[in-house]
Parts: C-alpha cells; sequence; structure tokens
C-alpha cells in the first residue's frame, strides 16, 4: 500500500508528492496532464522570470520524477475511504493508500463523492488542506473561488504534504533544507 496518493498532476498535486516522496513517504500521482499551466506563461511566480507554463510543467515533473513518485497516466474514475484509508479507481486498476489528496483543478466531483463537506460550493478545508473526511486533503482551484494561481496551487499542495508529514512524525514538520543537505541529496558542494 503507498502512503500518499495524489489526484492530479498539476502545481498543486506535484508539490505535494515531491515534499511527501523527499520525505520518504511512497507517494503515487495520477496524472493526466490536464492541467491549465498549459494556457500559462508565469511572469508572476516567485523566482521564474518568465516561462511558459507547458515548459514549467515538465521541469516541475523531472524534478518530482527524480524523486522517484510514481506518476501514473491514468484518469482517475472513483476515490473512496476505507478503514486504512483510500482507495483510488481508475479505469485500469485500484490504488491503495493511507491518504489522499486531491489536486483536481476547479473538478471537485471526486471530493463530492467522497462526501468532503463543502461550503458555497467550495470543498470546505482547514488550514492544512484537509477536508471533513480525515485523512483527505483538497487543494488549489476547488478550495478557493477565483484564486487560480499556480503559486497558490503549489502552496496548497505544499500544505497538505507538510501536514501529513506532520502526522506521520508525531511533530511539527518543517521541510527546510540547509546547503550541507542539498550537498548530500544532490552531490553537489554545500559552500
Amino acid at each position: 500500500m503507498t502512503n500518499v496518493l495524489v489526484v492530479g498532476g498539476g502545481p498543486a498535486g506535484l508539490s505535494a508528492a515531491l515534499f511527501t516522496q523527499k520525505n520518504g513517504l511512497e507517494t503515487t500521482v495520477f496524472d493526466t496532464d490536464g492541467t491549465w499551466m498549459h494556457k500559462a506563461h508565469l511572469f508572476n511566480y516567485p523566482g521564474i522570470g518568465s516561462q511558459d507554463g507547458s515548459a514549467y510543467m515538465a521541469t516541475l515533473r523531472t524534478q518530482v520524477d527524480s524523486f522517484g513518485v510514481e506518476r501514473r497516466e491514468q484518469e482517475v474514475t472513483d476515490v473512496s475511504a476505507t478503514d486504512d484509508g483510500f482507495v483510488v479507481t481508475t479505469s485500469e486498476d485500484e490504488y491503495e493508500g493511507s491518504y489522499l489528496i486531491l489536486a483536481t483543478g476547479a473538478d471537485r466531483g471526486l471530493a463530492e463523492s467522497l462526501g468532503c463537506a463543502f461550503e458555497d460550493d467550495l470543498v470546505d478545508v482547514d488550514l492544512s488542506m484537509e477536508t471533513s473526511v480525515e485523512g483527505a486533503y483538497a487543494t488549489g482551484a476547488m478550495v478557493r473561488a477565483e484564486e487560480w494561481q499556480a503559486v497558490i496551487s503549489a502552496g496548497d499542495g505544499a500544505a497538505a504534504a507538510l501536514n501529513i508529514l506532520s502526522k506521520e512524525k508525531g511533530e511539527h514538520y518543517h521541510d527546510f533544507d540547509v546547503p550541507d543537505d542539498a550537498a548530500a541529496t544532490f552531490g553537489v558542494d554545500g559552500e
């Protein structure tokens, strides 16, 4: 059983997957490459002066892949809660995981079928992006009315991931690398 199942491969889903996998939680992402980022050009994303949205997504996928995230190019048809976590159903198979992160843009259908609470047609989440279904998180456009920025979505994904990591480690967890960590991880000079 996978630790974390992520439905959606845009900035929110891939950011969440990056944080969880990097910190030792086996993560599977279901990514049909239907992100709105293919229609975007980034001028307002911190650290990126100007980049085509598709090029940004290619870079983000390469980064996620480098940490060993399992990315499946399968459309998710259903999600359900079990006694041990969650089941994600695709046309090809079923996948089990302890946690579920929904990162499907403005498509709230899976959150609705899971039984998540809604408020004003938005999925209701707390500050950590957790829904009313324990262990299930919702991110990005499904939880925000008209606040559809890549950087906001990526932050939502990171918040969900850090909450999951905190639960797993039994204390508040912060993913903060220092130069020595980067040197050990990537084989570069940390000075």
